[in-house]
C-alpha cells in the first residue's frame, strides 16, 4: 500500500477587495473559458469560469493582471480596466507535407522514479512542471502516446489542463507543444488517470520536454467548509480547489514553476555537494512513448 500524505491550505474569506470581470474573443466576441490569470509579480492567481468570467482577489490600485492562454495573444492590462478583456486569436500554420506519424507497434513508459512515497496537497494556482530529457533510445519510440498524471479528488470530474513545453535557449521552458488547451477530466478518489496523445502526432523534442499542470480556480472545481475557531469565535471559510495532483519526494537539479505570469527557476543553494542536485517534490506524471 502507498503512503500518501495530504496537506491542506486554508483560504481565509478576509482578503482583499474582488476583482470582476469577462475575458471575450476579440474578433467573435465569444467568452473565452480557462484562461489563466495572473497578479503581475505575485502568486495570486484565478481562471475563467466557462462563460469567461473570473474573480480576482487583488487591490485595483497599481496592480497589473497577466491573462494568458493557448491560442491567444497574451494581455497584460491595469487591474482597473478587467471589466472586460478582449484576447487577439493566434493564427497557427499548418504544416503542408506531414513527414511521418506514429504506427505504435511499440511502446515504453517514462519518467518513473525509484521512490513510490508520495504527498498530495494544493498547490495553489501555480503551474509545476516535471522535466523529462531527451535520450538517444528514444529515436525508436519518438512520439508520444500517453501522460499519465496521479490525482486525488474528492468531487467527481473536476477538471485541469496539462501543458507541454520545449526547451529554450536558456534551459527554461520554451514554446507550447500544443497549438490550442489540453484541458482534461478526472474521476473522484486516489487515482493514476491516462489521457491518450496519438490526435496530436507529437515527437519528442532532442533538447527534452516538460510536461506540468495547471490547476483551475473555478467553480466546478471548488469545495466550501465553514470553520470557526473555539477559542476566538472567528468564522472563516475553507476553500478547496480539486483535484490535487501527486508530488514524489526526488531528487534534481533544478526546479521550474510557473507563477506570478512568469517562470521560476530554483536550484539548490550553498552548494557543498559538488552534484548541485537538492531535493524536490516533482509532480507524479509520466509519458509513454511509441514508434
Amino acid at each position: 500500500m502507498k503512503n500518501i500524505a495530504y496537506l491542506f491550505l486554508l483560504f481565509s474569506c478576509f482578503i482583499s477587495a474582488q476583482i470582476k470581470g469577462v475575458v471575450k474573443d476579440s474578433l467573435t466576441g465569444k467568452p473565452i473559458p480557462y484562461v489563466n490569470i495572473w497578479v503581475e509579480n505575485e502568486n495570486i492567481g484565478s481562471t475563467t469560469e466557462e462563460n469567461g468570467t473570473f474573480f480576482i482577489n487583488t487591490s485595483a490600485k497599481g496592480k497589473r493582471l497577466i491573462f494568458s492562454t493557448l491560442g491567444y495573444e497574451k494581455k497584460i492590462i491595469n487591474a482597473s480596466d478587467a471589466l472586460e478583456v478582449n484576447l487577439k486569436p493566434i493564427a497557427y500554420s499548418l504544416d503542408e507535407v506531414v513527414i511521418s506519424k506514429s504506427i505504435g507497434t511499440k511502446s515504453i513508459e517514462i519518467g518513473k522514479t525509484n521512490t513510490e512515497i508520495f504527498q498530495a496537497f494544493d498547490n495553489g494556482p501555480k503551474i509545476d512542471t516535471k522535466f523529462f530529457p531527451y535520450i538517444s533510445s528514444y529515436k525508436k519510440t519518438k512520439y508520444l502516446k500517453q501522460v499519465s498524471i496521479y490525482t486525488d479528488s474528492r468531487i467527481e470530474n473536476a477538471i485541469i489542463k496539462i501543458h507541454f513545453y520545449g526547451v529554450d535557449s536558456n534551459g527554461f521552458p520554451g514554446e507550447e507543444l500544443l497549438d490550442k488547451d489540453f484541458v482534461v477530466t478526472v474521476k473522484e478518489g486516489t487515482r493514476i488517470n491516462r489521457f491518450d496523445l496519438t490526435e496530436f502526432n507529437l515527437k519528442f523534442p532532442k533538447n527534452g520536454l516538460f510536461v506540468g499542470f495547471e490547476k483551475l480556480m473555478i467553480e466546478k472545481n471548488k469545495t466550501e467548509k465553514t470553520i470557526t475557531d473555539l477559542n476566538t469565535n472567528i468564522t472563516q471559510i475553507q476553500k478547496t480547489y480539486f483535484p490535487f495532483v501527486l508530488y514524489n519526494y526526488v531528487e534534481r537539479d533544478f526546479l521550474y514553476t510557473f507563477s506570478g505570469g512568469k517562470w521560476n527557476r530554483k536550484t539548490k543553494e550553498h552548494d557543498s555537494d559538488s552534484s548541485g542536485k537538492m531535493m524536490i517534490n516533482e509532480p507524479v506524471i509520466n509519458l509513454i512513448l511509441t514508434n
